[in-house]
């Protein structure tokens, strides 16, 4: 039986100067800060996506997932990049090595290539392999021309076919628009951003988040699933209506795509409320201000972040900015109904994401990724002894 042809994402994280790294520095620290790096950025991208294979500077990744959430999937995407800019930033910051590899390190960066399309699985070497036209394409797009137009080594280049599979319009996004001519394929229309503008933005941004310590009330729950997971229940109206006890819950994004500005329009029968973003942190936590239908209503700021509890479970936090002394008494009666409707909703959250298998039953196995042993932080050399 020929293998069944399946619809999917793909997504390259490469290396940018890994061959000119590797050439110039000495190779038991260098080994150690590539595993690093690349562990940091291929844990970023799950979910939703699985490794396919590592490719030397470069590892392979994929969703087969139908129903995936294309603004998910940016975030997935940028969110592997900026813990990449932080991982870099801190090991910078605490190593004391002065062997050429930790001192050039801040000279690696990465690159990404996503496109949508089909392809089959197949064994090969005993193990299964990801083929067809769509896979040989996104691997042949790694060498292009975007860096003169983004001006920079770090980007991210999705094909048209994977804007289009997401419902994402890359002109209202500010995607920089690209063309590559492609051997036996032919030409292929292309969206870049600029990922170190990108990073600059994010780590600059002012962070709008109610604390634990500046909360006036905090609503806790543990759920037995992972962080990625209740995010996206939590945040994609679609998920969300399904333990939420709205009638229905329409997002007003402008672009196809999630973040501050976004608002959410949520009907309970002839009264809605309005959820405006006013931070956005993916996975780790997101701020909005909720407008009720209530003449005179103070505006409802509320911080949902999640945070990581014991065995891959999320331990999840509301909480709520304090009010003004007047409208205390508003805010106290409004906290006690919604106390009680989301420990209702969140039951029937975990009825649904709790001890359930998310992935594929048909994925092919994840290879063992080459663990960093850490030595640059551990082990430095000293100027004197490489004299």
């Amino acid at each position: 039986m020929l293998p069944k042809a399946e619809t999917a994402y793909f997504a390259i994280a490469d290396i940018s100067g890994y061959t000119s790294f590797l050439a110039a520095v000495e190779l038991d620290h260098a080994q150690d800060i590539i595993a690093d790096f690349m562990d940091t950025v291929v844990k970023g991208l799950r979910p939703p996506f699985r490794l396919a294979k590592f490719e030397g500077d470069a590892a392979f990744v994929y969703t087969t997932a139908g129903n995936v959430d294309g603004s998910l999937l940016q975030d997935a995407i940028e969110g592997a990049y900026f813990k990449f800019r932080r991982r870099l930033r801190s090991v910078r910051q605490a190593s004391t090595c002065e062997c050429q590899a930790c001192v050039a390190m801040g000279d690696l960066d990465f690159k990404f290539v996503v496109h949508h399309g089909e392809m089959v699985k197949q064994k090969m070497g005993g193990r299964e392999e990801l083929a067809g036209r769509d896979v040989i394409l996104v691997h042949r797009l790694l060498k292009n021309t975007v860096a003169e137009k983004v001006g920079g080594r770090a980007y991210v280049l999705y094909s048209d076919a994977a804007m289009r599979a997401m419902g994402a319009d890359p002109v209202a996004q500010g995607l920089i628009a690209h063309h590559e001519t492609v051997d036996v394929i032919g030409d292929v229309t292309l969206w870049a951003r600029d990922l170190d503008a990108a990073w600059r933005e994010e780590d600059a941004q002012v962070r709008n988040e109610v604390t634990r310590g500046d909360a006036y009330a905090t609503l806790e729950f543990d759920i037995a699933a992972p962080r990625e997971t209740v995010w996206e229940y939590l945040s994609v109206p679609g998920q969300w209506r399904k333990w939420w006890d709205a009638d229905d819950i329409t997002e007003e994004s402008g672009k196809g795509r999630r973040g501050v500005g976004t608002r959410n329009h949520c009907a309970h029968g002839n009264h809605t409320n309005i959820e405006e973003t006013l931070d956005w942190r993916p996975v780790d936590y997101y701020t909005v201000g909720i407008t009720l239908p209530i003449p005179g209503a103070p505006k409802i700021v509320m911080t949902r972040a999640l945070l990581d509890g014991p065995d891959g479970t999320t331990h999840l936090e509301l909480r709520v900015a304090k009010p003004k002394p007047k409208d205390k008494a508003f805010v106290d009666g409004a906290a006690a109904k919604f106390a009680e409707r989301m420990t209702a909703g969140i039951a029937r959250l975990r009825t649904m994401v709790e001890g359930r298998q998310f992935a594929s039953s048909t994925a092919v196995e994840e290879p063992t990724m080459q663990p960093s042993t850490g030595r640059f932080l551990t082990e430095p050399v000293k100027s004197s002894a490489q004299r």
